[in-house]
């Protein structure tokens, strides 16, 4: 221990009742540090719900892809040359409407899936709300293999 020159007694080095005192933070700086934390909480919260919605339509992409690649290979392989048009809509309640071609609705699909056309075009649209708001995100692939996404969930 050291003697403290003003008051001739010994200083505390972090131990004892004094030290208690003035060890930690006070009130204003844990509350600082929670607004601040909040504030980083508010900014980072609406960027995680978009990524996360975004992540939801790789579900149609990838689906719609696949409609095409075999829709192409079952007409190659039809004696009439022609697409399979199923008659009903392909989802999670029913996921063996495309079985035809091959593709199978996964049990926890969010999308829906319709395929129309004729012998020589088809267009197959992938719809579905994937963010629980009025919005339907919707998918669109034609005979040629164009992906839109004509009604985008993700910006409304």
């Amino acid at each position: 221990m050291t003697m403290n020159k003003r008051s001739k007694r010994p200083r505390s080095f972090g131990f004892g009742p004094k030290a208690a005192r003035e060890s930690g933070f006070t009130l204003i700086e844990v509350m600082i540090v929670v607004v601040i934390i909040g504030i980083l909480a508010a900014m980072a919260l609406p960027r995680f719900m978009r990524s996360s919605t975004r992540s939801k339509q790789s579900e149609a992409k990838l689906i719609l892809k696949q409609i095409y690649t075999n829709q192409r290979t079952f007409r190659q392989q039809s004696q009439s040359n022609s697409y399979f048009i199923p008659g009903g809509v392909a989802s999670a309640a029913q996921p063996n409407t495309l079985n035809t071609i091959w593709i199978e609705i996964m049990q926890d699909a969010k999308y829906e899936y319709l395929v129309v056309g004729g012998a020589n075009a088809f267009t197959a649209t992938a719809t579905a709300n994937i963010d629980d708001d009025a919005t339907i995100d919707t998918w669109v692939m034609d005979h040629n293999g164009a992906l839109v996404n004509t009604i985008n969930d993700v910006l409304n």
